[in-house]
């Protein structure tokens, strides 16, 4: 029996990354082997084990197309099974590298020059049995965004496409590859690349329609909005490395891609036009309820965010009230969709680096909506509760309490605006 490390430990050790990701491959060895030695077996598709550290241990083994989708698999493993057998069903090269325990390399595929050369490539022809390798190879272009796919992978990538392997893909491996690549250090690789081999017609479609859909240019010098999405996800990448924010900026600007063609290249009302379309993907694919609702915030409110120095005291109210920015949780995603709304202003040519007062002065906005409570109504007006006869009464008072607020804060900010 022989113990390599291989996969994403070797690959990020050669980029001189930290990884936390060690994967141990088992050659020479059956399960009663293993058990012999204390471990303890925790997988049921092929035989993977836990030591007494909980470090996992995976018996080298081969897999055959045995029908569609990533699960179609018939799975051999056995003491015959080399370190090589192993490698060879592996996605990319440089995923397909081994360590022994003496620190020699095991690197039959090429993997360590493709490192040096900045290429993805694929291990074998078998790349064209799996279709989430699609999904795959387009986080690891996010990953590393100065990598180059190599053209005969991204042939093998189009034929799964076009063979109708995508379909067999489910929703949750989907977001799980997606919610990883949001966490990359250039997500927008990930969608440019589905756009690239024909997969993101197919898995997010909503998204597509935005390819070559014309802005008004002197709003939006890259002019197509595909390109603004893009750009509008880097800022916000930039900005947070939370997926969720990172998400809606994805999805903020989707009412676009439903424009009649006439109107073009206005888009009047994307902003309320793009929050069904946000539900129904969120749906379809299954996203955690607090990406669709971020998803939704984004592109109902990034126009009245950048809008907010034109807005009465009553309609910014109003949206506050809307967004419950009083309670906590609330608070929370509204500052999330503010990241979104910097992003949005900023992903646009030229635009890249302008400042975005718009989030402070909406910050300061929601601090005095949410100083002023019904307590302090009932205070003000000597009341000590409330019966059922007065509660519109009361809510009045309040309404109007912060209506008065955000008055005085709006002078404020113009005075400082005007001192400045």
């Amino acid at each position: 029996m022989k113990i390599y490390v291989v996969g994403g430990s070797i690959r990020d050790g050669f980029l001189g990354k930290e990884s936390n990701d060690i994967d141990y491959c088992v050659v020479g060895a059956t399960p009663d082997d293993m058990f012999k030695r204390g471990f303890k077996q925790v997988g049921k598709d092929f035989p993977v084990f836990l030591d007494e550290k909980g470090e996992e241990y995976a018996l080298a083994r081969t897999e055959r197309k045995a029908g569609n989708g990533y699960n179609g698999f018939e799975t051999y493993y056995g003491k015959d099974v080399t370190i090589e057998d192993d490698l060879k069903r592996r996605d990319l090269t440089i995923n397909a590298i081994a360590m022994d325990k003496e620190g020699e390399i095991v690197d039959p595929y090429g993997g360590v020059d493709d490192l040096n050369n900045k290429i993805l490539k694929h291990v074998s022809d078998d790349f064209a049995d799996d279709p989430l390798r699609v999904l795959r190879v387009a986080r690891f272009k996010a990953k590393l965004p100065d990598f180059t796919i190599e053209e005969e992978t991204k042939d093998l990538m189009r034929r799964l496409v076009n063979e109708g392997e995508l379909d067999h893909l489910t929703p949750e491996r989907i977001f799980l590859e997606t919610k990883k690549a949001l966490k990359e250090e250039k997500p927008s690789e990930y969608f440019k690349t589905l756009q690239e081999v024909g997969a993101l017609e197919k898995i997010f479609p909503e998204i597509h329609k935005l390819v070559g859909v014309e802005q008004p240019p002197q709003h939006h010098p890259e002019v197509d909005s595909f390109l603004h999405t893009m750009m509008t996800l880097d800022i916000a990448t930039q900005l947070s490395e939370d997926p969720v924010i990172r998400f809606g900026a994805l999805v903020h600007d989707l009412g676009k891609g439903v424009t009649p063609k006439e109107e073009l290249p206005r888009h009047i009302g994307h902003e309320k036009n793009g929050v069904p379309i946000v539900e129904n993907m969120c749906n379809r694919l299954k996203f955690p309820k607090e990406y669709k609702q971020i998803g939704m915030k984004s592109s109902e409110y990034h126009l009245k965010v950048h809008r907010v120095e034109d807005m009465s005291a009553r309609k910014i109210v109003r949206m506050l009230g809307e967004l419950a920015v009083d309670k906590e949780k609330q608070r929370e995603d509204f500052s999330k969709v503010l990241v979104v709304c910097e992003a949005d202003a900023r992903g646009r040519g030229g635009r890249e680096n302008d400042p975005y007062p718009q989030k402070d002065i909406f910050n300061k906005f929601a601090d005095k909506y949410s100083s002023v409570s019904m307590k302090n109504v009932m205070e003000e007006q000597g009341v000590e509760s409330i019966d059922k006869n007065n509660v519109e009464k009361m809510k009045m008072f309040l309404y109007n309490k912060r209506i008065s607020m955000i008055k005085k804060e709006q002078k404020t900010e113009k005075n400082n605006t005007y001192s400045m």
